[in-house]
């Protein structure tokens, strides 16, 4: 029986040093409202793919969408409220 290897190294070698910093951490963990929001919304989207919204689909939906603006509005002011100049943190 032949064995079949690669016959180059990885592209992306493992070290030590692939775990995300903690500065990484916190920028997702900021951004986790977004990223929940995003999800509801695909999970509706999905949802309505394979029939034909009815009202209560349509509220659904818009509600998500509201969510996710709320969301987005709510780390795009955290954000800025921590790059300003001068801000108290």
């Amino acid at each position: 029986m032949k064995h079949i290897v690669a016959l180059h190294d990885a592209v992306t070698p493992w070290s030590a040093g692939l775990e995300p910093s903690d500065a990484e951490l916190d920028a997702i963990e900021a951004e986790m409202p977004v990223i929940c929001a995003e999800v509801e919304l695909l999970d509706v989207r999905i949802a309505l793919m394979d029939r034909a919204p009815n009202e209560l689909d349509e509220r659904r939906f818009r509600r998500a969408v509201h969510r996710l603006l709320d969301a987005r509005r709510t780390v795009a002011a955290a954000s800025t409220h921590a790059v300003m100049p001068g801000s108290a943190s």
